[in-house]
């Protein structure tokens, strides 16, 4: 699917798609990039291959500029679902998602490191009913730059609820990714319209090392 060139003008026209910026402090926000969205065979997965590449790229930008990497998961305790609560009717993959299987881990490709946070969350958005709020307030962040999937769904909702808690949000193109091509592009003219800074991954990663001393010492790797 491709946005319609009129639609982009008449928006551009009448005000939507200005950008907000970075602010001083950025952190990166790794959404969902676990098994049970990355494999192709999961009854919610899809091919992530190129999404997890670009992440990786981000990661090891901010990981090399000591700037603070946040990784979510979606996990459910519950038997019932029932801390799924009245999404469990909505989606029945959900039920693949419990506490302690290979599904809510975080695909082994990425380059999680120890000084990285693991935020478990129960629903789309990566602030509802989670302490990354307060986190990346003690760290003083005022920027979220926002990469995984899917794009119209748990991306989308933390980018909204980025800007909303004040914060400037910035999703990197190349590495977010959807089941469906058509809501993925959709969402990213969505958001750039009316949420947040749609960047390329090289636009940040340069950024980022234009405006942070890069360090030399890697953090030590650790297993999730």
């Amino acid at each position: 699917m491709m946005i319609a060139n009129d639609d982009a003008a008449l928006f551009l026209e009448r005000g939507f798609g200005m950008q907000i910026g970075f602010g001083k402090n950025p952190a990166l926000i790794v959404v969902d990039l676990i098994n049970g969205f990355t494999d192709s065979a999961s009854p919610l997965g899809a091919n992530m291959d190129p999404e997890i590449d670009h992440t990786n790229a981000l990661i090891d930008c901010f990981h090399a500029a000591r700037l603070p990497v946040f990784f979510t998961t979606v996990s459910y305790d519950d038997d019932a679902l029932a801390d799924a609560g009245i999404w469990a009717r909505k989606q029945k993959g959900l039920a693949i998602l419990r506490t302690g299987s290979d599904q809510v881990k975080l695909d082994p490709r990425l380059h999680f490191e120890s000084s990285d946070s693991l935020i478990v969350k129960k629903y789309a958005s990566s602030f509802f009913g989670t302490d990354l709020q307060t986190r990346l307030t003690t760290k003083m962040v005022d920027t979220t730059v926002i990469v995984g999937c899917t794009t119209s769904g748990c991306v989308r909702a933390t980018a909204v609820d980025a800007l909303q808690l004040g914060y400037r949000p910035i999703v990197v193109k190349e590495a977010v990714g959807d089941r469906s091509r058509t809501a993925h592009e959709q969402s990213l003219f969505d958001l750039q319209a009316k949420y947040c800074d749609v960047l390329a991954g090289a636009d940040v990663i340069r950024h980022i090392q234009d405006t942070h001393i890069i360090g030399s010492t890697p953090s030590a790797p650790a297993t999730v």
